[in-house]
């Protein structure tokens, strides 16, 4: 069974600055646990089916003014037709007032009530792509991560096949550190990786001979990064004179992480190969990839050997 992530009440309104106006208990044992969020214009007229309760509620002009159109009788029923349902939380947009009936029904079902002054879809849109960041399916898993001009490149391999050593090179190269040695990796869509850092190793790097440093502290503010997309993964492995390795770059490989397929090349290490001028190459190749160019097709064109067909295989970059 996959693991339940959750965010707590406390963490969403201090992110978006919601101003509370009725909570029934603390707002950090109020637990969100999913990513969608509903508003609630047809659960006003009375049908509940499939109404969500875990959800967040967003309401905006649109409800508060279909409720301002009911006799009091009616208004009273219909809240209770949805608040009855015990939502994990209501939210007013546009800083609209609050009218006392809707407080008062609020607090008799003990449903937190907030307000942001946002606009109604752009809140939607920030709270959706927050929560589906805080609730992603996530493992954590021994590598670095770095931003080579705009890519985020996760680099495995080996312990002690230099990938910290690499990432050093990297960052005195203009690029960015986003983690060393445990990469945090958060499925955030059907196609999209997100990696980061635990907080508590943020920052830090691992070198051997030398010790740990801080690489915030030593190159500055722009050496660092907290969170990045994985767009390739770049293994690296002892040089092997028995094995064939990859001199087109024809075929197109892939790791599989989370079950999203993520292009990676692996590169054979020996003494004195310039990994960060290796690595900022491959970066650069894929970008010119996902924009439609690929130099190995253009030369084989060149050959007049169009009819090369490229072929795709999955590696198991963490065997398990």
């Amino acid at each position: 069974m996959s693991e339940q992530y959750f965010v707590t009440l406390e963490d969403i309104i201090s992110n978006y600055s919601l101003e509370v106006v009725y909570i029934p208990e603390e707002a950090e044992k109020i637990k969100i646990k999913t990513n969608e969020v509903n508003r609630p214009g047809i659960v006003l007229t009375g049908y509940t089916d499939y109404f969500d309760p875990l959800r967040i509620q967003i309401l905006g002009w649109t409800e508060l003014g279909f409720l301002e159109t009911m006799s009091p009788s009616k208004r009273s029923e219909a809240l209770g037709y949805w608040l009855g349902l015990h939502p994990a939380a209501a939210v007013v947009t546009r800083g609209l007032d609050i009218p006392d009936y809707f407080i008062t029904a609020c607090e008799a079902y003990n449903v937190p009530l907030l307000r942001t002054d946002d606009e109604t879809s752009p809140f939607m849109s920030a709270l959706i792509n927050y929560l589906n960041r805080e609730l992603a399916p996530r493992i954590t898993r021994h590598g670095v991560l770095v931003e080579v001009y705009g890519e985020g490149v996760l680099i495995v391999g080996e312990s002690g096949a230099g990938k910290s050593e690499t990432a050093v090179e990297l960052i005195k190269r203009g690029h960015r550190l986003i983690a060393d040695d445990a990469v945090e990796i958060r499925k955030v869509s059907d196609t999209v990786l997100e990696g980061s850092s635990p907080s508590n190793i943020r920052h830090f790097i691992e070198l051997r001979g030398i010790g740990v440093i801080n690489a915030r502290r030593i190159f500055g503010m722009g050496a660092v990064k907290t969170i990045e997309r994985i767009n390739m993964v770049i293994q690296l492995e002892e040089w092997d004179s028995t094995k064939a390795y990859d001199r087109l770059g024809l075929d197109n490989e892939y790791a599989k992480i989370l079950d999203v397929r993520v292009p990676i090349v692996t590169v054979p290490v020996t003494p004195g190969r310039n990994l960060a001028i290796i690595i900022e190459t491959a970066a650069m190749n894929n970008r010119q990839k996902k924009m439609g160019y690929n130099g190995a097709k253009e030369l084989m064109s060149a050959l007049g050997m169009d009819d090369i067909e490229p072929t795709d295989k999955e590696i198991d970059i963490w065997q398990s």
